[in-house]
């Protein structure tokens, strides 16, 4: 799919974030304390589907709406450049118009007021002002401060995984953060998709960067 640029999950075959030149993106988070169904499909051809499909966002995630008992937990923003940005969310399900605006998403519903979303809507709103190149947005990621105690969300995990799972940038042997991605979109339409790579001590290890140009369909 030359017009595709994704990451690729090399055992379902799907994506987590992509954008085409075409002017389509899309990015899916997984959602906590909502198991997959037996035979359960990869939540990442939900993302794939939409990229290298041609249907509206609305269209796209209205259809998907009656079959999200089909999936685990996920929270999916399909949208085009020139169009419109939806959201769906299968616990519900939800789903939404966004409009302009800064959004937060993590590992629960879009915009849940956990710390490490709200200070990173917050930082973004401020740089976006800036017109930040890369590597501020990958220094606001790069947050590794834990939450107090007492503003950790309880979402059934225990309060010792909840400090792992605090902070914007996850470092754990076991489960953690691998990559950091940071797509802009220029007027013009030149794209620039740049993604840093980190081993399981959160080390950078490669940071990658592809150009394009968003056209006609």
């Amino acid at each position: 799919h030359p017009q595709l640029c994704a990451g690729r999950d090399l055992e379902a075959g799907g994506t987590w974030l992509g954008f085409t030149s075409s002017g389509r993106f899309a990015v899916i988070t997984n959602r906590r304390g909502h198991p997959a169904p037996p035979a359960a499909r990869s939540r990442g051809m939900l993302t794939l589907d939409f990229l290298l499909g041609a249907e509206p966002p609305r269209g796209h995630v209205n259809r998907l709406r009656a079959r999200c008992a089909e999936y685990a937990g996920f929270n999916l923003l399909a949208g085009e450049i020139d169009g419109d940005l939806y959201y769906l969310g299968n616990h519900g399900p939800r789903v939404d118009r966004l409009g302009p605006g800064v959004y937060g998403l993590s590992n629960d519903m879009l915009d849940t007021p956990w710390p490490k979303l709200l200070g990173a809507r917050e930082e973004l709103s401020a740089l976006l002002r800036t017109h930040p190149e890369p590597e501020a947005i990958f220094a606001l990621l790069a947050d590794r401060t834990v939450p107090p105690d007492p503003a950790l969300p309880d979402t059934g995990v225990g309060l010792e995984q909840e400090r792992l799972l605090g902070p914007r940038f996850i470092c754990s042997p076991d489960y953690g953060t691998r990559t950091s991605t940071c797509v802009r979109v220029h007027r013009d339409g030149r794209v620039e998709f740049t993604e840093r790579s980190f081993d399981a001590d959160g080390v950078a290890q490669a940071t990658v960067q592809h150009r394009f140009d968003v056209g006609p369909a």
